[in-house]
């Protein structure tokens, strides 16, 4: 397979270098990713500046390029430019913290996954626990099993896997679901040199998530949380209702009294 890697940490990042190595022994890796973190970000995209892309050298032999966009940025640029769109796989990480519960609204690496998926390619969002010394050999290493005998076609059209390793002992992987595992943001105020007031924002989380297929939970007990995420954030039980009951409060509004009668 041809494999497109990109993250949100870094072109540097211990966790992508690490899956690329792995990766490239059986299949052909290209790297794209952005030069500095990108955390955080989202699916946020480059539309008012251009996006610089350079090669950098590696003692690898896989070509790594760094560019100054979002991982977004780098899938499309990967695809559409470097790869002249002949990629058969998108895996995004391995990053350097779990994207659990509602982490994947925000995480760059999860998006750098479901633009793979938008551009209709299987693809992968990985990622670790936060370890000083975490083995991200081991990860890499069943992300290749993984690869190798998983179907991507059950997944179907503008769907990526969202994958959270455990730390110590893998179990094995569980089929899991997006948990609604968020925060309970706080905000520290501080005063800067000339008084003016500034805020680190930090929280707590909050895991009470009753299913016991929870992606945070498959996590906890030592098993890989394998979780499908969709682009599209339609909530289908409250369409139908909507659907229901669309048309009986409503009032025609007054005729205008610019109107004349006809």
């Amino acid at each position: 397979m041809r494999i497109l890697i990109t993250n949100d940490d870094g072109v540097t990042s211990k966790g992508l270098l690490t899956l690329a190595k792995v990766l490239s022994k059986r299949h052909e890796v290209l790297v794209v990713a952005p030069e500095s973190e990108q955390s955080a970000t989202g699916h946020a995209i480059t539309v008012r500046m251009p996006i610089w892309v350079k090669k950098v050298e590696v003692l690898e032999d896989f070509p790594v390029y760094a560019t100054t966009g979002t991982p977004a940025d780098c899938v499309k640029i990967g695809v559409e430019v470097l790869a002249k769109k002949t990629v058969d796989l998108v895996i995004s990480g391995i990053n350097h913290g779990h994207n659990l519960g509602t982490d994947v609204i925000y995480s760059g690496t999860v998006s750098g996954a479901l633009e793979g998926a938008l551009l209709g390619i299987p693809a992968i969002a990985a990622s670790a626990p936060v370890e000083k010394n975490y083995d991200y050999h081991k990860a890499a290493l069943f992300i290749e099993g993984f690869i190798q005998d998983f179907d991507f076609h059950i997944l179907g059209q503008f769907t990526a896997l969202n994958i959270n390793f455990p730390s110590g002992i893998i179990k094995g992987w569980m089929a899991t679901k997006q948990s609604t595992r968020r925060y309970a943001d706080r905000f520290e105020a501080r005063i800067d040199p000339s008084g003016n007031t500034y805020y680190w924002m930090y929280g707590d989380v909050i895991e009470d998530d009753p299913s016991s297929d929870s992606d945070y939970k498959a996590v906890k007990q030592g098993y890989v949380s394998v979780t499908p995420i969709s682009i599209f954030m339609n909530n289908d039980r409250v369409l139908m209702e909507l659907k229901e009951v669309e048309n009986e409060n409503y009032k025609a509004p007054r005729r205008s009294n610019f109107e004349k009668e006809g």
